[in-house]
């Protein structure tokens, strides 16, 4: 079990070693995201190898269109 934050909330995780692993874990589905790790904009195609760790600051933020 690691503690992460993601977007600001305090949360213990197990069964996920990388960012995809996250997103599939919390049920989000990467399409209009940004992730970021640490501070860190992590690309979308890295989100499979992009390891997560205890004491990593996850921010997700959703593109929404509008106008």
């Amino acid at each position: 079990m690691i503690r992460i934050s993601i977007n600001g909330e305090a949360h213990e995780i197990s069964g996920a070693a990388t960012v995809g692993e996250l997103l599939t874990l919390l049920n989000v589905p990467p399409a209009n995201l940004v992730v970021e790790r640490n501070g860190d904009v992590v690309a979308p195609g890295r989100l499979a190898q992009t390891p997560i760790a205890d004491g990593d600051v996850i921010e997700l933020v959703r593109f929404v269109g509008g106008g």
